[in-house]
């Protein structure tokens, strides 16, 4: 019963009422120089909208808006709710942005003049997503993913490194050598290049924080498990024993993933004194940039943080689940620029013996082939390659919407009503 009402609620949304609301909105005259930022699940702008938000804002020219579609953190009626007024929006839009995959903006028939640009939210390729994990636990089945896609109708996804463009041809379930992908770098990473951003980071760090002035800082930022709707934590850190062994000298900032409703509690003997969760108190980029070493697991954000080429550990305590659960685009243990670690006093004689432990020409190997494309301008490039100001015509690297891919897509959902008729 729960799988003929999933496929009855995805029918009816994507196939019928999501493509209707937006074709009713298309009708109206292009709004040149409208741009709508769209946010999957967080339900605030996020590091991978942010800075290209700021460019167009800053230029005074753009009529922008924002949705939050909040589809893993609300109910069904209010999730519906926003993606129709969405795409009321994105009708008469020039341009639509999103930094994630979405099923509603791939589920619609785009008018010729829209350009829709994936920021996406991740450097490098590590963990699998998209049409990669439709053999595993996590993902979905294929059938799913071709039915109801959720990269379908970009223009163009920007990438890290053109060394990771196999990668997101897989996942995307694009063609080999597809144009649509653009390794003109990451607009989030642009900030580790600014000065003034990273003193700005320190002085916010030691104003709040006074634990942290003259210590040394060690950023554990683990990603979740399970799926994004009922994140889970990691809980199996050993603070104390790192406090008793590494507090003279370091402090511990704990940074759980965004989509994490219920964090792990820190003792009161340690807290403020050398551990502290920051979820709700810091930017992961403001920690990147503070922090002297940095404990992940699987987590992307271990590709920024080697434009500091500074030391990565890889606490990887359930690595064998993690594979059958999700899996990864690389062998684990060959790409990891650091020591991959199970427990935490492995952690500690990594910490204490890191002329030993780490391999500095390894993480700059790691950065250059999958960070090559970053380098502070990567916004600037978006902005001028994709959302000329005042153009009739678009880049000529810009890929046109095929008039057959639209009307594939279109006899999709002409079938698609047809074979699901007997469910309604």
């Amino acid at each position: 019963m729960n799988k003929l009402l999933k496929r009855m609620y995805h029918f009816f949304t994507l196939k019928l009422l999501f493509p209707w609301q937006y074709k009713r909105y298309s009708k109206q005259p292009l709004v040149r120089q409208k741009v709508v930022f769209i946010e999957a699940n967080l339900p605030k702008l996020s590091n991978s909208l942010r800075f290209l938000y700021q460019e167009l804002e800053s230029a005074g020219t753009y009529e922008i808006y924002v949705h939050y579609l909040q589809e893993a953190f609300v109910s069904k009626g209010a999730y519906i709710r926003n993606v129709m007024n969405c795409l009321r929006d994105t009708g008469d839009a020039a341009y639509i942005i999103l930094c994630e995959g979405s099923r509603p903006i791939s589920c619609i028939r785009p008018r010729q003049e829209v350009r829709i640009i994936q920021l996406w939210h991740g450097c490098g390729a590590f963990k699998k997503f998209g049409f990669s994990t439709t053999q595993s636990l996590f993902g979905g089945s294929q059938d799913e993913y071709l039915k109801y896609s959720y990269y379908r109708n970009f223009d163009c996804v920007t990438i890290s490194s053109p060394q990771v463009a196999w990668a997101y041809e897989e996942a995307m379930n694009l063609e080999q050598g597809s144009p649509i992908l653009q390794p003109i770098g990451i607009s989030r990473t642009d900030i580790f290049f600014k000065e003034e951003f990273i003193n700005d980071a320190f002085s916010n760090i030691y104003e709040k924080l006074p634990m942290a002035e003259g210590k040394k800082i060690i950023l554990y930022a683990p990603t979740f498990r399970g799926n994004v709707a009922n994140a889970k934590t990691p809980d199996v850190l050993d603070i104390g024993a790192m406090a008793r062994a590494l507090s003279d000298e370091y402090v511990l900032l704990i940074k759980h993933h965004p989509v994490v409703k219920i964090r792990p509690e820190i003792s009161k003997e340690y807290k403020g004194r050398f551990a502290e969760d920051v979820s709700e108190i810091f930017d992961i980029d403001e920690l990147l940039c503070v922090s002297d070493l940095c404990i992940s697991d699987y987590s992307s954000l271990v590709f920024e943080y080697s434009l500091f080429q500074r030391p990565i550990l890889f606490f990887a305590y359930d690595l064998e689940d993690y594979i059958d659960w999700r899996g990864f685009y690389y062998d684990y243990e060959e790409l990891t620029p650091g020591p991959v670690v199970r427990t935490t006093e492995e952690i500690i004689t990594c910490i204490q013996k890191q002329e030993e432990c780490f391999e500095f020409e390894k993480i700059r190997a790691f950065k250059q082939k999958f960070m090559s494309a970053c380098d502070g301008k990567a916004t600037a490039r978006i902005r001028d390659r994709f959302m000329k100001e005042n153009s009739d015509e678009q880049d000529c690297c810009m890929v046109k919407k095929d008039a057959v891919e639209a009307d594939m897509v279109e006899t999709e959902e002409e079938d698609a009503i047809e074979t699901d008729d007997k469910i309604l």
